[in-house]
């Protein structure tokens, strides 16, 4: 089953074309890395998957899960229901700094509970130690009492994710996650959020800078150029000299020279080579 179809996107803002008629179906328990280099319409297409923005044409069409949260360049009824199923990670981490990490955590049930209760801060003895786990699971268990100013960014953003775990997310979003991370903290982030796509099954797309950490970590990678999609298939067929096809000079900033090689169980999902090869023809 298709827990992201997205049909026709189009969106301009001003005389800048940030998406161009993409198309793309992600299915249930993928791990998806979505790559392009600067203003390639990255960030607009997430937005775009999670109602935050609404498509330019007619005849678009975005679902999750077979329910539409978007179509004809408005946003479904449903949207706010469909939201609830939908994770989202973004650079800045969105934590409230004066709160209790533990707190900040626990911010991912107010889809779930009454409001009165979220607008009070009232959750229970279970809803606590489903968050204490989710922490557990992201590995900052032992700060749970501190505020989230406090932590540095690697923490942050893994207690972001345990926000989505508290969730319940049956997809996530993850916007830039790593590009305000040193290498280490970023790749901790990636192997949390590899581990909870294949632990819990969660869909998971990433937006990545460098696609080194498509190569480790996504077995698909999906790539973006100018609002189009030039590349959607195994992230281990995106070499370097690949990407210089595909974005010229602008391949520099999407390559790091100590680039991780893909691992060859990488390529065992996405499509063929030869068809993400037609789409750079195209």
């Amino acid at each position: 089953m298709s827990v992201i179809s997205v049909r026709n996107l189009s969106k301009r803002f001003g005389k800048k074309q940030a998406l161009d008629d993409v198309s793309l179906e992600i299915g249930q328990g993928e791990m998806v890395a979505l790559i392009g280099a600067s203003g390639s319409g990255k960030s607009t297409l997430i937005r775009h998957i999670c109602g935050l923005e609404t498509a330019q044409n007619g005849a678009s069409a975005i679902e999750i899960c077979g329910r539409a949260i978007q179509s004809d360049g408005r946003i479904s009824r449903d949207a706010r229901e469909l939201r609830r199923d939908i994770g989202v990670i973004f650079q800045q981490f969105n934590l409230v700094n004066r709160l209790p990490v533990l707190t900040n955590v626990l911010v991912g049930n107010l889809g779930r509970i009454p409001r009165w209760r979220g607008t009070l801060g009232l959750f229970s003895a279970a809803e606590k130690r489903e968050a204490r786990d989710a922490l557990a699971r992201v590995g900052i268990r032992e700060i749970a009492w501190q505020r989230a100013s406090t932590l540095s960014g690697g923490q942050q953003q893994r207690a972001a994710i345990a926000r989505t775990l508290v969730q319940r997310s049956r997809l996530l979003l993850a916007d830039e996650p790593i590009a305000s991370l040193d290498p280490s903290s970023a790749r901790r982030v990636m192997e949390v959020l590899a581990t909870i796509n294949r632990e819990n099954g969660i869909t998971c797309v990433v937006s990545l800078h460098q696609v080194e950490y498509a190569r480790r970590y996504c077995p698909r990678t999906i790539a973006l150029r100018d609002g189009r999609v030039v590349f959607d298939g195994p992230s281990a067929a995106l070499t370097n000299d690949f990407l210089t096809t595909l974005y010229g000079a602008d391949s520099e900033e999407l390559i790091l020279p100590e680039a991780a090689p893909a691992r060859p169980e990488d390529t065992q999902r996405g499509r063929p080579l030869i068809e993400a090869r037609a789409l750079v023809a195209a």
